[in-house]
């Protein structure tokens, strides 16, 4: 029996990683969970699996969810709820499925406690992730991808030896508006671009999904898990999002996790890891019904935030920091109605070009960097 925390737990990530311990109750029990302000949903989350630890954002939330869910369960709020939901002593491993940098502290201090970690939160090593690694190095803890793409390399990375790898190839859908040029993306909708082909996620993820944000964050965590350079490490466009990401190898041997589009897979695996066990509830893959597959190149002025991230990442210091802030802020405003799809793009490269690097940035250089990097594209946005 292992027994999870989990932070994010009303999110897309957070509901599915529910479904696999629903699922599969003699390997993993819930101990504590945290969320932002959906309280009806924490209070059956809460209900159903029976956690020892909440937490939610707001303290007047607190309050319902303890008038609701009875003693034996200690309710907490804001970041330091947070964070005692994700630290808990008697837990083994926790799932990081919340969305933006809030994820950072609480894997930090994750780590210092020595739980096995699954980084759904990409953002946390986007931002910091030569603090992370180099922690979870020291203190012998295992950072287990969630994403499909990270997964998938993980998983075909199995068996061999990293020095030997030539390069990863990670695959993208394109998002919601793959097969539109970029005159035809003025004045598109928040619904359209929430209409994502092939994946059930959150709105925020959706929207980097069509900006190509998505990927290019995806890009960034890849080197920092797998220590590969940014030159090695290629975008695929693969529409039907059968084929999660491949690695080829130095004897030009290629290797791929394919699978259907079921984020409950990597969930399940990460958890479960080294153990693979029965998913009972997903389709299995027929690729005699798919019949063809599709691949192209992508076009990095139709996908400008795809090259932001590269320039970010091979920069590094404090740069990814804040092209992951800006983006945050910036998409944002578009889900708020306050700018368009294509003005996302404007408003991070105009915060990348105006930030002087910090090299090997601390934590609370990073925080201080973010921070600023928010009010900036909000005061541009105001």
């Amino acid at each position: 029996m292992k027994k999870i925390a989990l932070i994010g737990s009303t999110g897309s990530i957070g509901t599915q990683t529910l479904d696999v311990i629903r699922q599969l109750p003699d390997h993993f029990s819930l101990i504590s969970l945290a969320a932002g302000r959906n309280v009806d949903l924490v209070v059956e989350q809460v209900l159903e699996f029976q956690p020892r630890i909440v937490a939610i954002e707001r303290k007047e939330d607190a309050e319902k969810i303890k008038q609701q869910v009875g003693e034996n369960v200690k309710v907490f709020y804001g970041k330091e709820g947070l964070i005692e939901a994700a630290v808990v002593q008697e837990a083994d491993f926790l799932m990081n499925a919340l969305v933006g940098s809030l994820g950072l502290e609480p894997t930090m201090q994750a780590i210092e406690a020595g739980l096995d970690i699954g980084i759904a939160n990409k953002e946390t090593l986007v931002t910091a992730g030569h603090l992370v690694t180099e922690k979870a190095k020291t203190y012998n803890v295992n950072l287990l991808p969630v994403d499909s793409e990270h997964s998938a390399i993980f998983q075909s990375l199995e068996g061999n030896r990293l020095e030997e790898v030539e390069k990863l190839i990670v695959t993208a859908s394109g998002g919601s508006f793959r097969d539109r040029t970029r005159e035809q993306l003025k004045g598109v909708s928040v619904e359209d671009a929430l209409n994502h082909p092939n994946w059930d996620m959150g709105a925020k993820i959706t929207i980097d999904s069509a900006t190509m944000m998505n990927k290019g964050f995806e890009l960034i965590e890849a080197h920092w898990l797998f220590n590969i350079p940014y030159d090695d490490i290629e975008v695929l466009l693969h529409k039907e999002s059968i084929i999660h990401s491949l690695v080829e190898y130095r004897d030009k041997s290629v290797l791929a996790q394919l699978g259907t589009p079921d984020m409950r897979v990597p969930i399940q695996y990460a958890m479960s890891y080294p153990e693979r066990l029965e998913l009972r509830d997903t389709n299995r893959l027929n690729l005699w019904k798919i019949g063809k597959l599709h691949f192209d190149k992508p076009d990095f002025d139709r996908y400008r935030c795809l090259s932001y991230a590269y320039e970010a990442g091979r920069k590094g210091g404090t740069l990814p920091t804040v092209l992951n802030a800006a983006n945050e802020e910036a998409v944002k405003h578009f889900l708020d109605g306050k700018i368009t799809f294509l003005a996302i793009e404007k408003h991070i490269e105009e915060a990348l070009e105006r930030h002087q690097v910090i090299n090997s940035p601390a934590l609370d250089t990073i925080l201080e960097v973010d921070k600023e990097t928010r009010a900036y594209v909000s005061s541009r946005i105001g």
